[in-house]
C-alpha cells in the first residue's frame, strides 16, 4: 500500500515538473518572438529614415550645385564634406544601444545641414543678382569727363554713310559746321582727300579717318575737290553705291571770284582776278583751262556723277540760300538724309560783320560759333564788264545743268 502511495506521489511531481518546463517554454518563445516583431519593427522604422535622410540630404545637395551659379559655388572642401555625411547616411547601421538617440541625433545633423544649405544658396543668389544688376551698370553706363552718365553703346569706325563732295569755295564747310550740330552726324575735321589722293592707301586706311559713332548715327565726309576729279564717282561707287552724295552749288561767277581770293590770299603777286579768266579783252574769250573758271562748269561734272549714282541719291544745296536761310537748307539735308529736324531757326544768328551766319551751341547755352578767319573774305573789286561776260559765258551750262538736276538756283 505504502510503495503504491509513493509511486502515485511521483507521478504527480514528475507531471508538474513536465508542466513548468512546458510553461517555461512557451513563455521564452513569446518573449523571443515578442522581441523579434518589436526588433523588425524598429529596423523598418530605421531603414525608412535612414532612405528618408539619404534622399533628402541627396536631393538637397543637387538642388545647391545646380542652382549655384559657376563663381559662387562650393569649394573642393565643401563638396567633401557634403560627400562624406551623405556616405554617412548610406551606411549608417543601428546598434545595440538606444535607437530612438540615434534617429534624434541624425535627424538634428540633418536639419543642421540643411539650413546651412539654404544660407549658402541664398548667399549665392544675393551673390549672382548684384553681379548681374553691376554688369547691366557698366555695360550700358559710362561716366565723361564731367562726371555725368550717358549710354556707352558699342562705337565704331565705319565708312561714311554721306559725302559732301563739293562744290568748292561753295560753302561745303559752313553745311558740315551746320550738319554737325545734329546729334546723330558725326564727322573728321579736315578734308580726307581719300579718292583723289591717298586712293592707294586703302579702304581700312580710309575707315580709319573717320571719327567713331554708334548704331543710328551717320557718318559724313566732306571733300570738295572729289566734285571735279574724273575717277571719284566710280570709286565711291566701287565702295558702297548706296552713299549719298552731297553737293552744294552757288552762282559761278561768285564761286571763282571766291576761288581767286583765296588763293591770292596764299599767293602774293598774283595776276588780278580779269587777266587770269579773260584771255582777251577785245574779244572776251574766257580762260576755260583756268581750274576756277572749269569748276563752274556745274553740268559737265554732273553727267559724270550720274553714271554712277541715281539723281534721287544726290542732295543740291543752294548756297545762296545757305547764307540766306541756312535753317530752310539744313531741313533739306535733314529730310535728305532722314534725319529728324532738330536743327532749327534757333540755332543761327547773323554775323553781321562776316556777312555770314553762326551758330549757336549747345541749345540754350547761349555759346555761338562763327566759321574761322579764312571764310567769309572779302571779294576784291572786279570790272563789271568782266562780270558780265562771265554771266553771258556761263548761263548756257547753267540752264543745262538746271533741266538735269529739276531745279532753278536762278543765277544771272
Amino acid at each position: 500500500m505504502l510503495q503504491v502511495s509513493n509511486k502515485n506521489t511521483s507521478k504527480s511531481q514528475c507531471f508538474k515538473f513536465r508542466r513548468k518546463v512546458y510553461l517555461a517554454a512557451v513563455t521564452s518563445m513569446f518573449s523571443i518572438a515578442v522581441v523579434l516583431l518589436y526588433a523588425a519593427a524598429f529596423g523598418c522604422c530605421a531603414v525608412i529614415n535612414i532612405a528618408e535622410l539619404r534622399d533628402a540630404a541627396s536631393k538637397n545637395t543637387k538642388l545647391r550645385y545646380e542652382n549655384i551659379p559657376g563663381d559662387s559655388r562650393q569649394t573642393g572642401s565643401q563638396k567633401n564634406h557634403h560627400n562624406s555625411i551623405i556616405r554617412s547616411m548610406q551606411n549608417f547601421q543601428i546598434s545595440n544601444g538606444d535607437e530612438d538617440s540615434i534617429r534624434q541625433e541624425n535627424l538634428v545633423k540633418f536639419q543642421s545641414q540643411t539650413l546651412e544649405n539654404k544660407n549658402v544658396i541664398n548667399h549665392a543668389k544675393e551673390t549672382e543678382k548684384q553681379y548681374l544688376l553691376e554688369k547691366k551698370r557698366v555695360k550700358t553706363t559710362k561716366t565723361t569727363s564731367s562726371g555725368l552718365l550717358k549710354t556707352n553703346k558699342t562705337a565704331e569706325k565705319r565708312l561714311p554713310d554721306a559725302i559732301i563732295v563739293g562744290v568748292k569755295k561753295g560753302g561745303t564747310r559752313a553745311l558740315l559746321e551746320f550738319i554737325r550740330m545734329h546729334p546723330d552726324v558725326r564727322a573728321p575735321g579736315p578734308e580726307i582727300h581719300y579718292f583723289d589722293r591717298h586712293y592707294n592707301l586703302g579702304q581700312e586706311w580710309y575707315r580709319n579717318q573717320m571719327p567713331p559713332t554708334i548704331e543710328g548715327q551717320l557718318t559724313i565726309e566732306k571733300t570738295p575737290s572729289y566734285f571735279v576729279t574724273k575717277v571719284t564717282p566710280m570709286r565711291i561707287a566701287a565702295m558702297n553705291n548706296k552713299t549719298k552724295i552731297i553737293i552744294v552749288v552757288r552762282d559761278p561767277v561768285t564761286r571763282a571770284i571766291s576761288d581767286y581770293t583765296q588763293t591770292s590770299s596764299k599767293r602774293p603777286g598774283m595776276k588780278r582776278f580779269e587777266e587770269m579768266a579773260i584771255l582777251d579783252n577785245r574779244t572776251g574769250v574766257v580762260d576755260t583751262s583756268w581750274g576756277a573758271i572749269k569748276i563752274g562748269v556745274y553740268a559737265k561734272h554732273i553727267e559724270r556723277w550720274l553714271k554712277y549714282f541715281p539723281l534721287e541719291q544726290i542732295c543740291f544745296i543752294n548756297g545762296e540760300k545757305l547764307i540766306s536761310d541756312p535753317a530752310g537748307e539744313v531741313n533739306k539735308l535733314q529730310d535728305f538724309l532722314k534725319l529728324n529736324r532738330v536743327i532749327t531757326n534757333k540755332h543761327f544768328y547773323f554775323n553781321v560783320t562776316k556777312g555770314f551766319p553762326c551758330v549757336k551751341k549747345p541749345e540754350g547755352s547761349g555759346n555761338t560759333k562763327c566759321l574761322g578767319k579764312t571764310k567769309g573774305r572779302k571779294h576784291p573789286y572786279i570790272d563789271p564788264k568782266v562780270l558780265q561776260r562771265l554771266h553771258d559765258f556761263y548761263r548756257p551750262f547753267n540752264a543745262k545743268f538746271y533741266q538735269i538736276v529739276g531745279q532753278n538756283f536762278s543765277w544771272p
